[in-house]
């Protein structure tokens, strides 16, 4: 296996949504630096349970519905 291959692996400040601060290890950047998040677990739907709805951009998930209606949906 070639020497040097991988990148540094080390440990960075990832600042969250709502301003705190997770120390994690990253290959992002230097030792020490600081990483701030547009989405994260805090924020987005897949881990927030999805309170928004769907918007129906042209019709598609009306299609979707009406196809698989009778499946249970």
């Amino acid at each position: 296996m070639k020497k040097n291959l991988h990148p540094e692996y080390h440990v960075i400040d990832v600042k969250m949504t709502d301003g705190t601060v997770v120390q994690m290890r990253s290959t992002y950047g230097k030792e020490g630096d600081s990483l701030a998040l547009d989405i994260d677990p805090l924020s987005h739907p897949a881990w927030t349970g999805g309170s928004t709805r769907l918007m129906d951009t042209g019709g598609r998930v009306s299609k979707f519905k009406k196809k698989y209606e009778g499946l249970g949906f």
